[in-house]
């Protein structure tokens, strides 16, 4: 689905999930940011595809957390790719990107037997054997990247220790991660069962409102443009409540 030019949020469909990276690219370079979960490149090439832009465009992936169903297809891409693509993640996310620690979430040593055997086997097999990947670049909170147009770095930890959002400063897009969800084009605060620090990741919402933002891309949920920063405004002011 094309946002504006040079900007486009794919659909990766996962059983009955919809997940949504997003594309951003100009007449030089491509970047993705999220991957998807594991054995999902062919979807992202074929949604690249359909926006008109070449896998063999792509230049970076942006990963926006470490969860499974971020960072999956990220070694499939970089063992695809034809030229070199840089990697991007927060410091305190890269060393669980890179398989020196366990992914926090789906470590099967912080699961009851219980909860372990309600798993089905192919997660059972992902949660043991998680994708890993090199980080390139450690991101910083501020920090401007010079791709198309210029893309901010916001950190917006809570859901996990190393979670950013992005500010796409052509566009006036966000890129939320998961730091909000959208429900029939409506943002929520985060996802209480799946987030970390949900005190943290509520507060990380106030840095928002620093943009002027005509779009917000939430991947669970997809896209708002329905008066955005008055939806955060009034999730900030919920939480100050």
């Amino acid at each position: 689905m094309k946002i504006s030019n040079g900007v486009a949020m794919l659909e990766l469909k996962i059983q009955d999930f919809i997940l949504h990276p997003t594309l951003i690219w100009d007449d030089e370079t491509a970047i993705l940011i999220d991957t998807g979960m594991p054995g999902q490149l062919d979807q992202i090439r074929t949604a690249m595809n359909d926006a008109g832009v070449p896998f063999e465009k792509l230049k970076a992936v942006i990963v926006t957390h470490q969860d499974l169903d971020h960072i999956g297809s990220l070694p499939e891409i970089l063992q695809a790719a034809t030229n070199q693509i840089d990697v991007y993640a927060h410091e305190l996310d890269k060393p669980y990107i890179e398989g020196i620690f366990p992914l926090i979430k789906t470590n099967p040593e912080n699961m009851n037997k219980e909860e372990w055997a309600s798993l089905p086997k192919e997660m059972q097999f992902l949660y043991k054997n998680p994708p890993e990947s090199k980080v390139d670049h450690s991101l910083e909170d501020g920090q401007l990247l010079p791709y198309c147009g210029g893309i901010q770095v916001i950190y917006t930890p809570g859901h996990t220790p190393g979670h950013v959002s992005l500010y796409l400063k052509k566009s006036k897009t966000l890129v939320a991660g998961d730091a909000m969800i959208c429900v029939d084009g409506s943002l929520q605060g985060p996802v209480q069962r799946t987030t970390l620090d949900m005190n943290t990741a509520l507060a990380s919402l106030q840095k928002y409102l620093n943009f002027d933002i005509e779009s917000v891309i939430c991947y669970h949920g997809g896209i708002c443009i329905n008066a955005p920063k008055e939806q955060i405004q009034n999730l900030v002011e919920r939480v100050e409540l």
